[in-house]
């Protein structure tokens, strides 16, 4: 294909950075919509929809329920993944906005179990399995929009973009969460914690008119437009390059599980085990994912001189060394 051509099929007035703001503004809603559960699974979710079971064991199925989000992230990342190439990332990417927001907005107005019996934690877990299932298309898409739009010198830094939803979204979750939190806790635990949820509406238009902005990936305007698109992609894909697939799906793990661990776990931990106040969890957690916010797009812009294995592999490491510290002043804050 000439230049001529291949420039075509990029829409006029498009720019790399108004497309990786618009990928991180809708990224940032997708995740304050996840992790809002992961907040209320450590704080709300065990008295209310386990009152049951202890205290130990309601935490452990009530962050059960939260692990089974994860299940739903591999099969919405395969499916929306096959689905965009095959129609298009932007389309995909509405829906798996829609479908988080309004996952979302049901579980603000679910009964508990006082209510309704087995029944509010079977129908929490379900709302559940479609948060993963759309946010497992989100992160990808939002990702390729935006570096498929990027020039090749930047594709890291533009790339960052959408991954800094993620923390920025934790950070509004848990802002959003810490204003209902000091509500007494009475009001907290019968109306309180079902606002942030609820909030999640507001957030849904606004992700939606950035979203229809948007143009669609210049990249896959170019392969459809040359009548390139594959009739199975999901199935290429994987015949092609199933080793890097499964290996880099992989080595995302130590990542993804340790961030969680910070962002979830750590909270429910701090409260429960370490005697600290529901505040000041919150307010730790806050001040990362701000941190993390700041960060990406430098590491994403060092990444484009230096190399995406290397500063991969130096995360990784600085993480793994993080861990005891992290526990060490969980369990003693003065030291």
């Amino acid at each position: 294909m000439s230049n001529t051509s291949g420039s075509s099929t990029k829409p006029a007035g498009t720019s790399p950075l108004r497309v990786a703001m618009a990928s991180f503004i809708g990224t940032t809603v997708e995740y304050y919509d996840f992790f809002i559960y992961g907040t209320a699974a450590a704080l709300v979710f065990p008295t209310l929809f386990f009152p049951d079971a202890s205290p130990a064991i309601g935490i452990l199925l009530s962050f059960a329920t939260f692990g089974v989000g994860f299940l739903a992230r591999p099969l919405g990342g395969i499916v929306f993944g096959h689905f965009g190439d095959r129609v298009g990332r932007k389309q995909m990417l509405v829906i798996s906005l829609v479908g988080m927001g309004s996952a979302t907005v049901l579980m603000g107005l679910l009964p508990g179990y006082a209510q309704i019996g087995i029944a509010a934690p079977i129908l929490l877990t379900l709302l559940r399995l479609v948060q993963g299932f759309a946010v497992g298309g989100e992160w990808g898409g939002a990702t390729l929009m935006a570096v498929e739009h990027a020039p090749t010198s930047k594709k890291g830094f533009f790339g960052s973009f959408s991954q800094m939803g993620a923390p920025a979204g934790t950070s509004i979750a848990t802002l959003a969460f810490f204003a209902v939190s000091q509500l007494p806790d009475e009001q907290f635990l019968s109306w309180g914690w079902r606002l942030p949820f609820l909030f999640s509406a507001v957030l849904i238009v606004i992700g939606l008119f950035i979203r229809l902005s948007l143009t669609e990936s210049p990249d896959f305007a170019e392969v459809k437009a040359q009548n390139a698109v594959v009739r199975m992609p999901i199935a290429e894909a994987f015949r092609k390059h199933w080793k890097e697939i499964l290996l880099i799906a992989g080595t995302y793990l130590s990542q993804g599980v340790f961030a969680y661990i910070c962002m979830a776990y750590l909270v429910s931990y701090g409260t429960t085990v370490a005697g600290i106040s529901r505040t000041f969890a919150l307010a730790g957690v806050f001040v990362a994912g701000i941190v993390a916010v700041i960060l990406y797009p430098v590491f994403g812009s060092l990444s484009d001189t230096f190399g995406r294995k290397t500063m991969y592999l130096l995360g990784a490491v600085a993480m793994g060394v993080a861990i005891a510290p992290a526990f060490a002043l969980i369990d003693d804050p003065v030291a």
